[in-house]
């Protein structure tokens, strides 16, 4: 290392210049279809146990409410004031 190179400015540099490359791999990896596979260790005395819970495929049950008329005409008195904006 150079002597007019301290440390702190050393780290300041080239840490974050490794991280960045490190990154251009990792990205570069997923991009052209290279999947980093993490192999999980199989738990005794629980044969096929997932890492996470099954997901739900459908949401939450939606509820809907019926504005009344003067909710749907301040609406509509809004709409016209932002239209004309």
């Amino acid at each position: 290392m150079p002597e007019h190179v301290s440390m702190p400015m050393w780290c300041g540099v080239a840490l974050p210049a490794v991280l960045i490359i490190a990154c251009a791999f990792v990205l570069a990896g997923y991009r052209y279809g290279r999947r980093f596979e993490i192999r999980q260790r199989p738990v005794p005395g629980l044969p096929g146990l997932p890492a996470l819970p099954p997901q739900r495929t459908s949401g939450p049950h939606r509820e809907y409410v019926e504005p009344s008329a003067a909710e749907r005409a301040a609406f509509a008195g809004l709409m016209r004031r932002l239209g004309d904006g």
